[in-house]
């Protein structure tokens, strides 16, 4: 049965958020019990070759959950990585509905607003502003990363000219910190980020919409991956 579900959870990922993803069902399998408190995980090589991805891309997940206290290292004859302990518990059944609204609220609006701002002749100061916002998140210290990453995604909204639109992002904005204040920031995923806010904000400044939407929906799609792992 555990070996059923396992196979389940450690299918491959998909191309783009390999890291996020990977962490995501890590995270699935912890909490689900398949690998118990104290059981150890199956090989990095085991999950690179189930998962699709490579070794480097699964240590650095398990080093993610790590520095999380999600699991520890053993050594010796025996060791490997261990689940430590018993984990935050699945939220309610309301709360999943929840998040899943706010995933696909946030999605709808923010691709819509990248592919918005992209096919509009924005003027200098809008152009200065998004890089700035970009320059920002990028050199943000983790304790203020959250609030920079929010201004960038808010001025990616206000680039498309519509009030109504910047409205409604900060208000599904405020719903998704809300789940985020209560997962871990992942150093790997903040560097993954900040070069997906450089391609969402190099498709914008170059007028290429279609680019615009894919390089925004690839980014929320991570950031879903890390909710879902962490929350749901």
């Amino acid at each position: 049965m555990v070996e059923h579900a396992q196979d389940a959870l450690f299918r491959p990922v998909r191309a783009g958020n390999a890291f996020e993803e990977t962490v995501e069902r890590l995270m699935q399998s912890i909490r689900l019990g398949v690998v118990a408190p104290g059981e150890r995980l199956p090989s990095e090589r085991d999950l690179a070759t189930r998962l699709g991805v490579s070794r480097v891309t699964v240590r650095e997940a398990i080093r993610s959950l790590q520095e999380n206290n999600y699991v520890e290292s053993r050594r010796g004859r025996y060791g490997g990585t261990f689940v430590t302990g018993e984990v935050q518990k699945a939220v309610s059944g309301k709360d999943f509905g929840d998040v899943h609204d706010v995933l696909t609220l946030r999605k709808v609006l923010e691709t819509g607003a990248a592919e918005t701002a992209a096919g509009r002749s924005l003027g200098p100061a809008e152009r200065r502003g998004l890089r700035a916002r970009l320059e920002e998140a990028s050199a943000s210290p983790l304790a203020q990363y959250r609030r920079k990453d929010s201004r960038l995604h808010l001025a990616i909204a206000e680039a498309t000219g519509s009030a109504a639109l910047t409205a409604a992002v900060a208000e599904s904005r405020m719903r998704a910190n809300e789940l985020l204040d209560h997962i871990p920031l992942l150093k790997q995923n903040l560097a993954h980020s900040n070069a997906q806010h450089e391609r969402i904000i190099t498709s914008i400044l170059d007028g290429d919409p279609a680019a615009a939407r894919q390089a925004m929906a690839e980014h929320l799609d991570g950031t879903a991956s890390l909710l879902r792992g962490f929350l749901v």
